[in-house]
């Protein structure tokens, strides 16, 4: 179950690539490109670089005109649909990943 104090990370295996204020991502193992528009591409970021969801959270709050909750519903649909599609991680707090070998 997701948990916005979680953190998120980018699999070796995905290639991001911004073009203006929408960016393209590749998930070198499907081989499949998937792209998204300036608010998803915002989220992204955000995501990707906050120690934790609720970082992002937060932000993107600030930034966009938009209820908390559909905000914390949109964020939250956006994140399964990345992770099933294997473009992003999440590890639960306190959870260590194993380094590579």
């Amino acid at each position: 179950m997701l948990s916005f104090s979680d953190r998120v990370e980018v699999p070796k295996h995905v290639l991001v690539c911004f073009l203006e204020k929408e960016c393209v991502l590749l998930n070198l193992e499907a081989e499949i490109y998937y792209g998204l528009d300036e608010t998803g591409a915002r989220m992204w970021q955000l995501l990707t670089t906050a120690p934790n969801i609720d970082n992002a959270y937060e932000e993107l709050l600030t930034e966009f005109e938009v209820e908390a909750e559909l905000l914390r519903q949109d964020l939250s649909e956006l994140l399964g649909l990345l992770v099933g599609k294997g473009l992003l991680r999440i590890h639960s707090v306190g959870v260590e990943s194993a380094p590579a070998i």
